[in-house]
């Protein structure tokens, strides 16, 4: 893929060989986004795992400091109760079997999260097959299988990111916007290694973090020097 003129001039602010400290990689990522609209900041962990060996697969979900930026809707499935205090939450769509039947009559995939409460998860696992490929399937670990649908919902709206390590041990995950101030880019980001490092399984041995590194959306990726964090 041939990049454009603007990328290229954009690598040419980012030496390859250095990894800078957070503060600096930030201003870099500003500088070198160069999407028209406001880009998104992303992560990506290079971790020393084994994801073949079960406590090694990590995943879960954060609720950042200052939210991504972005809005979510957010599709609760629940009866009763929990299907009120979703709504009252500001959940975008509340059903039950009325909703799962539109997702698989209609292909409707008008959400980007799913919660659902644990009841429910029999009558999920029927639409599994076109909910899972999609990344939308509820999981306990990520907090989106629950009976307090409320804190869900509110948690989602705040700015909730998930993540998951793929099988070479790599994590991403959403950490703002571009126009963010960069204090409250630093701010998401260190909440979002520290908790990586604080999720480091027992069985790791030898260096946990190989590799941080920022980007923009559109923006070439830039190392962030480890040392920046707790580690």
């Amino acid at each position: 893929m041939k990049k454009g003129k603007k990328y290229l001039e954009a690598v040419k602010k980012i030496d390859k060989q250095k990894s800078y400290p957070i503060d600096e990689a930030v201003k870099l990522v500003k500088e070198t986004s160069i999407s028209s609209f406001d880009g998104s900041v992303e992560i990506a962990m290079r971790l020393n795992l084994d994801t073949k060996k079960a406590d090694q697969q990590l995943r879960g979900a954060i609720v950042l400091p200052n939210g991504t930026g972005k809005t979510k809707r957010v599709l609760v499935i629940a009866k009763g109760a929990a299907a009120e205090a979703a709504k009252k939450a500001g959940a975008d769509y509340v059903g039950d079997t009325d909703m799962i039947e539109k997702i698989s009559k209609e292909n409707w995939f008008e959400f980007d999260t799913m919660i659902a409460t644990p009841d429910m998860m029999p009558l999920l696992g029927k639409i599994g097959r076109v909910l899972g490929p999609k990344g939308l399937m509820p999981n306990p670990k990520t907090g989106t299988v629950t009976m307090d649908t409320k804190k869900a919902v509110e948690d989602v709206k705040k700015g909730r990111v998930e993540y998951r390590a793929d099988a070479y041990g790599n994590i991403h995950a959403l950490v703002g916007k571009v126009s963010f101030d960069d204090e409250k880019l630093i701010e998401n980001i260190k909440a979002f290694t520290n908790l990586i490092i604080k999720s480091k399984p027992t069985t790791v041995k030898g260096e946990y973090v190989k590799n941080v590194a920022i980007s923009s959306t559109m923006g070439p990726g830039v190392k962030v020097d480890v040392n920046s964090f707790d580690i």
